[in-house]
């Protein structure tokens, strides 16, 4: 499976990078497939450990702001691995192709 989710301090000011680098770090520290971009972080594993690793991305921002936001987004698909590769490796096939 894979979930990308952004998680957003509320109540801290409009600086929020600190926070999300909190998030950030926890998903980078769990060892497991990950991308960051200027929107969402997206994460690669089984149903248990991805959404394990939201909830305590989720906490890391927590325990600094009154207030959080998360958005998330899965694709559950069991029989995909390296999706988070694959995927975007079939769009620039096609690209490359015109």
């Amino acid at each position: 499976m894979i979930v990308a989710f952004s998680v957003t301090p509320l109540g801290v000011g409009e600086d929020v990078g600190e926070y999300v680098a909190d998030a950030v770090r926890v998903v980078r520290e769990s060892g497991l497939p990950n991308r960051t971009d200027a929107m969402f972080t997206s994460i690669e594993g089984d149903w248990d450990e991805v959404m394990d690793v939201v909830k305590r991305a989720v906490a890391a921002v927590e325990a600094r702001a009154p207030r959080v936001s998360l958005v998330l987004k899965a694709d559950l698909r069991p029989t995909v691995t390296d999706g988070l590769t694959s995927k975007v490796e079939t769009v620039e096939r096609y690209l490359s192709a015109e």
